[in-house]
Parts: C-alpha cells; structure tokens; sequence
C-alpha cells in the first residue's frame, strides 16, 4: 500500500512538474523576431525572455551592419531592382541584331547582281541569288547577336547574384558572432 501511494505521490509531482515547467515557457506572439525575417534561427541558451532578445537581436543588427557595412534588407532592395534591370536587358538582347536578315538581304542582292553581271551578263538572276543569300546570312548574324548578348546578360546577372549572396552570408556571420557573444545559439 505504501509502496502504491509512494508511485501515485511520485506520479502527482512528476505531471506538476511538467505543467510548472509549461507556464514558465513564453507563448510565441505571433510576431516574427528581427533574426526570424532573415531566416536566422536563434535559441535563448540562457533563459532570456523575449523581450530581452529582441533588444540583443536590434543591438547585434546595428553592430553587423557597421561591422560588415551591408544591411540586408537594403540589398534586398537593391538585389529586386538588379533583377528588373537584368529582366529589361534580356528582352533587349532579343533585340540584338535587328534588321540583320533585311541588311543581309539588300547587301546579298547588290553583290549577287554585281557578280551575275559580270559572270553572265544576267543581273536579276545573280541579285536573287544573292538576296538569299544574304537573308540567310543576316539572320545566322541575328541569331549569333542575339545569343552574345543573351550570354552577356546571364553572366552579368550571376556576378550580382554571387556577390550580394556573399554579402549576406557575411552579415549573418557577423550577426550570429554578436547574438552567440550575448549567449544565444545562432543557425542559418
């Protein structure tokens, strides 16, 4: 019988303990934190309460962007306006080479009249030669433009894209540096 209320004694504590435990947990707001907007994830390793990592994690931001000289969410900014930008060149590079196939056309007709006339006295005939010529010519032209230009873009793009990636990697290393000196644990 001792032995039965001993475990049921046991067990009451045991499922207090659990729920003293849960009360002291802080329940999330709702609000994403500073570092949450980032996609950093970081743990209050020694107890501190929300409010105090709220105002570590604002002490650390300010002392990554002075530390590393990028704030993030101007990159951000400035990353969505390079985007747009690479976007208006890529439809300009489909520009490239224009009026190559017409070009082609009437430079093909003028050199295949020149040489009908000299070959065979029959200029139509050289001109039409040529002309198709030069439409096949001018558009091969157009296609290589157009892929130059489309190849320069891609490239430009993917610069931008590694150097503002590196940036952030930078800024998240220093923030985490800071909020892990403050006694949090810090993931990305």
């Amino acid at each position: 019988m001792q032995r039965q209320l001993f475990l049921i004694l046991l067990l009451a504590l045991s499922l207090g303990a659990g729920v003293v435990a849960q009360s002291t947990i802080e329940t999330p707001t709702g609000q994403r934190t500073l570092a949450a907007t980032m996609n950093i994830h970081v743990f209050p390793a020694d107890g501190q309460p929300p409010e105090q990592q709220s105002r570590d994690e604002a002490a650390c931001y300010t002392w990554a962007v002075n530390n590393t000289g990028v704030d993030p969410f101007d990159l951000s900014h400035q990353a969505q306006q390079e985007s747009q930008q690479a976007d208006q060149a890529r439809q300009e590079a489909q520009q490239a080479g224009a009026g190559s196939g017409a070009t082609g056309t009437v430079v093909g007709a003028a050199g295949g009249a020149l040489i009908g006339q000299i070959v065979s006295s029959d200029p139509g005939r050289g001109a039409a030669w040529g002309a198709g010529a030069g439409l096949i010519g001018g558009r091969r032209a157009r296609r290589q433009a157009q892929a130059q230009a489309t190849q320069q873009v891609e490239r430009q793009a993917g610069q931008q894209q590694r150097a503002t990636k590196e940036q952030i990697t930078g800024f998240k290393n220093s923030f985490a540096v800071c909020l892990e000196g403050k006694g949090y644990m810090v993931r990305f």
